[in-house]
């Protein structure tokens, strides 16, 4: 007669590879940026952004976000923030820089959490994780959109916002930068619905209502996108030229802080510097 000794282990065994592994719980208070998966975060172990004072021609937008991340680090009342409007001025990069600049004051107040616009489902675990934690953290989520006919996501991201059974712990706030207001698309269908025609429109606008800061960003004018040029250029001991910088910015059929720094970066290679 066979033993069932030998089986039982091999059974055991096999159970054992089916398992899922144990999920490892990440040190929230380890590092100063974090990217969330939706099932477990990824230490980012330097946030890298721009100092404050190259942020420029968005002097109002730093000053409201920058106050806003101040007040949360050192656990006073602060908004959740919408960051929209116009590609490359600045929204993320702002996000960013005002976390780096809470933590120059205090490293261990503050942390600045990623989370992809397909991770929106592991907001629930992630909230579940980071309220058990005694420090303070920005969860972030970049340019952010829903697509036509996803009525799930904006109603989840309303219930973390306020009022869900859900809803962020006190030590988080949320930070969302998107093309638009409203973040999810219009169209000029809505407004001629003959049947309440403004409800789909004010649906998707209530989402933004619910961000205590909603700060908008707007085209770079002529002289804001000389400014930004200057000042990384100064920062790097680069010289440029004026219509030379103009030139860049005809050829890519926009201004922005981005193609600014597009152009910097070709300053930098052509004086054969590294950034």
């Amino acid at each position: 007669m066979t033993s069932e000794g030998p089986m039982l282990e091999r059974i055991a065994l096999a159970l054992e590879q089916l398992a899922p592994a144990p999920r490892a719980f990440a040190d929230w208070l380890a590092a100063p940026a974090y990217v969330w998966d939706g099932a477990s975060a990824r230490l980012v172990e330097r946030l890298e952004a721009p100092a404050l004072g190259l942020l420029r021609g968005v002097d109002q937008q730093k000053n409201a976000v920058v106050g806003n991340v101040v007040r949360h680090a050192a656990g006073h009342a602060a908004h959740d923030m919408l960051l929209w409007g116009s590609r490359g001025m600045g929204k993320s990069a702002l996000i960013r820089s005002a976390v780096c600049d809470a933590q120059a004051k205090d490293a261990a107040a503050i942390a600045l959490v990623q989370v992809a616009p397909d991770a929106l489902s592991g907001l629930s675990a992630l909230f579940g994780e980071l309220g058990k934690v005694q420090r303070r953290f920005i969860v972030y989520i970049d340019d952010l959109g829903f697509e036509d006919g996803d009525s799930t996501g904006p109603r989840q991201l309303r219930s973390w916002l306020e009022g869900g059974v859900e809803a962020r712990p006190d030590n988080v706030r949320i930070a969302v930068t998107a093309n638009r207001r409203a973040i999810v698309s219009r169209h000029t269908s809505e407004q001629d619905d003959p049947i309440n025609p403004r409800d789909a429109v004010d649906d998707r606008l209530a989402l933004a209502d619910r961000f205590g800061l909603s700060i908008g960003f707007h085209n770079c004018s002529q002289d804001d996108y000389l400014d930004i040029i200057r000042g990384y250029a100064e920062s790097l001991s680069l010289p440029f030229d004026e219509g030379d910088a103009l030139e860049w910015s005809k050829r890519r059929g926009a201004r922005s802080g981005r193609v600014a720094w597009h152009y910097v970066t070709e300053l930098a290679g052509r004086a054969g510097r590294q950034l």
